[in-house]
């Protein structure tokens, strides 16, 4: 544990933004799941529910939650996904 108090304020912002971070992803898994069961069930809304993933996962990129290669393998396994 941080003795300095500047290290501890650190200690908290970087626990915070963790936080924040995990809920962004958990926000992807949860829209990618949306889409397996839209494909699975074949729903009509199953275009729209991929391209609001690829913006969060775009957007994740450029917030810097997720690197870029990260992010194309993603959008590639959920373009080619079909059942």
């Amino acid at each position: 544990m941080a003795n300095i108090k500047s290290a501890k304020k650190r200690i908290e912002v970087i626990d915070r933004q963790t936080m924040e971070n995990k809920s962004y992803k958990t926000k992807i898994a949860t829209f990618v799941k949306k889409y397996k069961n839209a494909v699975d069930n074949k729903e009509e809304n199953a275009s729209t529910i991929l391209s609001e993933t690829f913006s969060l996962i775009d957007s994740a990129v450029s917030k810097g939650i997720l690197q870029k290669a990260t992010a194309n393998r993603k959008k590639a396994r959920l373009s080619s996904y079909k059942k």
